[in-house]
């Protein structure tokens, strides 16, 4: 039977840096992957790419991690591998490398699913590390780990303007450094990961063997639809981000008639504000409510994006500000909620919600860049901000009490 990693206690400064850890990794993870749609005006100036075929390196880059993170999620409840973290890290350290070098669309589109394998590696066994660190503070270790995702976000668009405009595609050989360096944090966290489950497995005792055999858990029907509204919340904020990544600055390009560096600033502005929000939400989920956390995280976010096609620049950047703030505070609360309602498969969830995560972008970006092509990037961009009034559903919700008390006992069996 896979050890109970919520059983395994270890020293709480180091189990600290662990999961300060994994949250760099995050960090470093995050920025690579969010560089590729940051820079496609680049590969759309240099290369003479539709929007559409622009929508296709998205859904592979996405499409990729969608489908993996669910099943090595289930895998890693099963069997735990540490070995998976620092592996991921290597597929992306081969993703930058053939953005650097990629002449044709083929190669782009290979380039960004070695990114999709690394991404995919990394989320599901990251998140368990994280739990496994948090103690009592479920939404709190979540949060943290979640910031670091949020902050390489944040960064870049930073580094696309910066980085990559002025050296073009070569400016990717930048990103090796930090795939590197996420190699190296990777292989420390794999070893400390490796030997708490080599530990807990040694403290095992029979009668807790026994006592694991009957766990708390939900009735089919009250999962089913539960995570069918979770569903709905994150393909109304991951659909909206697609949206603003990858088409966004097209739009402030063609609005206001200013350079791309301008454009990334309000995304910069955008993914800083989420990396705010998220550090927050934990927390605040922690003393008020998963919830309420929830939806005011995606309904909260709609008067703000709903303003936003039709204001200046100056006042563009700060509702982006408002925008990255409220609507990425909700995302680690959804997905502690959600391990709540199944608190054996931590694994499986987090695949799960990563790789929905990143489906719902893939296939977004695709029919976005077609919408795009056929009616205009204004067109698309005011379609987008509607989509955050979808947070109304998570009003149906069973309250956190709820929880509790629509649970009851099942027997289970080992694997």
């Amino acid at each position: 039977m896979v050890p109970n990693t919520a059983a395994i206690q270890a020293p709480r400064n180091t189990a600290a840096w662990m999961l300060f850890g994994v949250s760099f990794a995050h960090l470093l993870n995050d920025a690579m992957q969010t560089a590729v749609p940051s820079a496609f005006p680049l590969f759309q100036s240099t290369m003479h790419l539709t929007f559409t075929q622009i929508g296709w390196v998205a859904f592979v880059l996405n499409i990729t991690a969608s489908l993996l993170q669910p099943f090595i999620g289930y895998m890693s409840d099963r069997k735990p591998m540490p070995s998976l973290l620092p592996l991921g890290m290597i597929f992306s350290l081969v993703g930058v490398l053939g953005f650097a070098y990629a002449k044709t669309l083929w190669m782009i589109l290979l380039s960004a699913l070695f990114i999709g394998v690394g991404s995919s590696l990394l989320h599901p066994e990251s998140s368990r590390v994280a739990r496994l660190a948090a103690g009592a503070r479920l939404g709190l270790a979540q949060s943290i780990f979640q910031v670091g995702g949020n902050t390489g976000q944040a960064l870049a668009p930073l580094l696309v303007a910066f980085v990559l405009m002025p050296h073009g595609q070569q400016g990717f050989l930048w990103f090796t450094i930090a795939a590197v360096v996420g190699i190296v944090v990777q292989l420390v966290i794999s070893r400390w990961y490796a030997g708490q489950l080599a530990a807990a497995h040694d403290k095992k005792k029979p009668a807790t063997l026994s006592s694991d055999r009957q766990v708390r858990a939900f009735s089919p029907l009250f999962i089913a639809g539960t995570m069918t509204l979770l569903i709905i919340l994150l393909f109304s904020k991951f659909i909206y981000i697609a949206g603003m990544t990858g088409f966004y600055s097209f739009y402030f390009i063609e609005q206001y008639h200013l350079p791309l560096s301008n454009a990334q600033l309000c995304l910069f502005a955008l993914q800083f504000a989420g990396m705010l929000g998220t550090l927050l939400g934990g927390p605040l989920a922690d003393r008020f409510g998963r919830k309420t956390m929830i939806w005011i995280s995606i309904a909260g976010t709609a008067p703000f994006s709903l303003l936003l096609p039709y204001v200046s620049p100056g006042l563009a950047l700060l509702l982006c500000c408002m925008i990255g703030l409220i609507l990425m505070s909700g995302f680690s609360v959804i997905i502690v909620y959600a391990q709540e309602l199944l608190p054996n498969h931590v694994g499986t969830i987090s695949g799960l919600f990563f790789g929905l995560a990143f489906g719902m972008a893939g296939l977004g970006s695709v029919l976005l860049g077609w919408l795009t092509d056929t009616a205009g990037v204004q067109f698309t961009i005011t379609l987008c901000s509607f989509l955050p009034l979808l947070g109304i559903c998570a009003l149906l919700l069973p309250h956190d009490s709820k929880l509790v008390a629509e649970r009851k006992l099942i027997p289970t069996h080992d694997h």
